[in-house]
């Protein structure tokens, strides 16, 4: 009987850390492609930016973002909702400035409804005449900020179910060894 639980409470360790080391699947989008390209020099700034991905992006009502950062961490965003199309989300983009490099940030809501975000730069090389958006309206998505999935992590339910599994079959084999005495 000793040897019985030791093989089930050795194969429950086993079977435990197994779930809990192994590499969780990711489902979330990726991107695979934009437009403006990240690193493009243009000499017209974009009326918008497109990022198209390799899954469909959820709509979802002011979630799906971007921030467009020129110098002096001015913003240049337009204030309207993103369109989105399948795999595509496009975002309208005030009239450039200054020449100079822009930092797009963006999040989206992944196929899997998980937040993705990221980032990607271009360079004006001609100056534009437009002006940055008022400080109270610019967002701030960025790449990592938040908490990214934003839930519990996996591996604390499978240790919770391990430890109650593992103790609920100790109470059960404890239990019927006490009634024999």
């Amino acid at each position: 009987m000793k040897r019985a639980l030791s093989l089930l409470l050795a194969g429950l360790l086993a079977g435990g850390l197994a779930l809990t080391t192994s590499g969780t699947a990711s489902a979330h989008n990726v991107l695979v492609s934009s437009n403006p390209k990240d690193g493009e020099a243009l000499a017209a700034g974009p009326a918008e930016i497109t990022l198209t991905f390799d899954q469909p992006v959820q709509a979802g009502e002011k979630f799906n973002t971007i921030t467009v950062i020129g110098p002096d961490e001015s913003h240049w965003e337009a204030a309207e909702e993103p369109t989105v199309k399948n795999n595509s989300v496009v975002f309208k983009v005030r009239p450039l400035g200054p020449a100079a490099e822009y930092k797009v940030g963006y999040r989206v809501l992944s196929a899997d409804g998980h937040p993705v975000t990221g980032s990607l730069k271009f360079t004006l090389t001609t100056a534009g005449n437009g002006t940055p958006a008022p400080k109270s309206t610019a967002a701030a998505p960025s790449e990592g900020s938040g908490s990214g999935d934003g839930g519990v992590p996996i591996w604390v339910w499978v240790v919770g179910a391990v430890v109650l599994l593992g103790g609920g079959v100790y109470f059960a084999l404890r239990g019927g060894t006490g009634a024999r005495r």
